[in-house]
């Protein structure tokens, strides 16, 4: 067996685990099955960085090729007091803190991240649910904040804390070091050359190009080193994985 079908058979074991959590709640509560899920998630993470270059890049594509629409899913609004009343300030207000395992922490206002060095590229987002949308995302590379923060020696994963919250909880995601560094995953305030629109995230929103839109944190104010997952939300990595049971590595 070569090491491409290897690849393929391990990665499809994750994906079909993964998508009997939608129609089957029966499974959903068996420990059992969640053994089996745990293990197919932890062999997809395990090959896909094992066989591919650390940096490969995701598609980029052409203005030619965007959707005419970027489609909204999730939290269109937090609808909070405070959001709102950034919001009418254009977001003039806004921090992004850097926090945790940093040796220099940091916050930034949206006008010093738009001040930084930016990236822009166009590339397709794919949600969980079957849908896909092409869009061109402008915003700075998340590894520049991160060497200006310093990443302590013990830091392991990037928690993405969030202004929105569903179901009372409130909503974050986390990425590893490995995305964290990649040269596409930045932290977006601009999609097709205007700026992010609420019902997308605004005014920052995290893209890391590749994973799934799950992952794709709306709404950011806070990015948070820490050593391990385990006293975050129910130490999954992030609220679908709390709630859903969804993956952890969501790679595409």
């Amino acid at each position: 067996m070569t090491i491409i079908t290897r690849r393929k058979l391990i990665t499809g074991a994750a994906i079909g685990a993964g998508s009997l959590l939608s129609g089957c709640d029966a499974l959903n509560r068996s420990a059992a099955f969640q053994d089996v899920l745990a293990s197919a998630e932890t062999a997809n993470f395990t090959v896909q960085r094992a066989l591919g270059d650390r940096m490969e890049l995701a598609s980029e594509y052409r203005i030619a090729d965007l959707s005419p629409k970027f489609r909204a899913n999730g939290t269109r609004d937090p609808g909070t007091a405070d959001y709102a009343a950034s919001a009418a300030q254009s977001f003039a207000n806004w921090e992004l803190r850097l926090t945790g395992l940093f040796a220099k922490p940091q916050q930034f206002s949206l006008a010093a991240l738009q001040a930084l060095p930016q990236r822009t590229q166009i590339t397709r987002h794919d949600c969980v649910e079957g849908w896909s949308a092409i869009g061109q995302w402008t915003g700075v590379p998340l590894n520049i904040l991160l060497d200006l923060a310093q990443l302590k020696k013990e830091a392991q994963f990037l928690v993405f804390h969030c202004a929105d919250r569903l179901g009372g909880r409130p909503y974050y995601e986390s990425i590893d070091l490995l995305d964290g560094f990649h040269p596409q995953t930045i932290l977006a305030h601009r999609l097709n050359g205007e700026p992010l629109p609420i019902e997308n995230g605004a005014p920052l929103r995290l893209r890391v190009e590749r994973q799934l839109g799950y992952k794709h944190a709306k709404y950011v104010t806070g990015i948070e080193a820490v050593a391990s997952l385990a006293g975050i939300g129910e130490g999954k990595g992030g609220y679908w994985q709390d709630v859903a049971n969804y993956e952890w590595y969501a790679g595409i």
